[in-house]
């Protein structure tokens, strides 16, 4: 729906949304987009007990200065991206307490933690600002009670008392085959605690996640969410093969990096690359995309949309969450573009015959399971 439910905040220090938090003095917004809501309250789509946009935000560039150039003097922007994203319907955002680099890390979790209590619109419900968090799989959380400590330490960060959902970052399955069940645990306890709503992982491929889902099912708790790069990019057998195992369990599959790290926006070509470490990935990658990016130009023009909605709005039609990274307004002015229509299954098709002719795809997370 275009706006939460009306609602002041409450004179308290605390109110809650997705969990208590606190509230100063709330900047100016963006402005709110007019005009109908780009999705109704029915289309929301299901994450286990959780009703949420069927689009949300990753937040993977905030404090990223490596991969995405993060500077501090970028966050009056990142707040009015928030604003706007949350003023239109969307109330999932993504985090993880790995983000941000050095010094700065945690920074995504700080950031939207304070963005939330600064909010200046209605914010009634749990349902109104949904975070999903993933707790980082780090060689020195060897118990049940370390990941548990871990998720409270990102409450503290987000300034609140519950998460939307708690997620494994990754599987130790490959490497620390032991440590795995720990983890497991961890994400029991979390929930028997009252500190998430609804857990989830994320890099898991089919098999760990049959594995996983079959573990909490045993210790009375559903397994929510599975989080995987999935896009026009990354369509190949096991992807596709692990939404068909998320769509027989019930799990729902959130899509990251739905535009391909920005490849398939259309912004770049062999002359004109991203700064910092995704050029070398791109200047491998894209020369081989010229089917699949004049595809989309093409239904993009058709349509009256930008190559970035389609190939979001393919990720909606496919019955994924795509939650693409944004750090600018018209990052988020362009990628609500996406809601409020559908591609038709001829569209779908072309689309994808297009990205099998592609001769490379995107490199798969190096912590992916099997």
């Amino acid at each position: 729906m275009a706006l939460p439910p009306a609602m002041p905040f409450a004179s308290s220090q605390h109110h809650t949304a997705g969990g208590s938090l606190r509230r100063p003095v709330p900047p100016a917004g963006a402005a709110l987009r007019l005009g109908p809501p780009l999705f109704w309250p029915w289309q929301k789509v299901k994450v286990g007990p959780l009703s949420v946009s069927p689009m949300g935000f990753g937040t993977w560039a905030w404090g990223n200065q490596l991969l995405w150039g993060y500077q501090e003097s970028m966050d009056n922007e990142l707040q009015e991206c928030f604003n706007l994203a949350l003023k239109n319907g969307i109330n999932l955002f993504d985090t993880a307490d790995s983000y941000g680099t050095g010094r700065l890390n945690g920074q995504s979790e700080r950031l939207l933690g304070k963005f939330i209590g600064q909010f200046e619109g209605p914010v009634k419900s749990p349902d109104d600002v949904i975070v999903a968090t993933k707790f980082a799989a780090y060689p020195w959380r060897l118990t049940s009670g370390q990941f548990v400590s871990a998720c409270k330490s990102s409450l503290e960060r987000l300034q609140l008392d519950c998460l939307g959902i708690g997620q494994l970052h990754w599987s130790t399955a490959n490497y620390a085959p032991l440590q795995e069940r720990a983890l497991w645990d961890g994400l029991v306890e979390m929930h028997e605690k009252g500190l998430v709503r609804a857990v989830g992982v994320s890099n898991y491929g089919p098999k760990q996640l049959l594995k996983i889902h079959s573990y909490l099912a045993s210790r009375g708790v559903p397994l929510s969410s599975a989080q995987v790069q999935f896009s026009l990019l990354s369509m190949g057998d096991e992807q596709m093969e692990l939404k068909t195992v998320c769509d027989s369990l019930g799990i729902r599959l959130i899509a990251y990096s739905p535009l391909g790290l920005g490849m398939l926006t259309g912004k770049y070509d062999a002359s004109n690359l991203p700064n910092g470490p995704r050029s070398v990935l791109f200047r491998q990658i894209l020369p081989g995309l010229e089917s699949l990016l004049t595809c989309l130009r093409s239904i993009a023009e058709r349509k009256g949309k930008t190559m970035s909605q389609v190939a979001i709005n393919w990720c909606i039609c496919k019955g994924t969450i795509p939650i693409p990274g944004v750090k600018t307004v018209k990052h988020v002015e362009d990628n609500l573009g996406a809601l409020g229509w559908r591609l038709s299954p001829a569209e779908v098709s072309e689309l994808e015959a297009a990205a099998m002719e592609s001769p490379k795809k995107m490199v798969q997370n190096i912590f992916q399971t099997a």
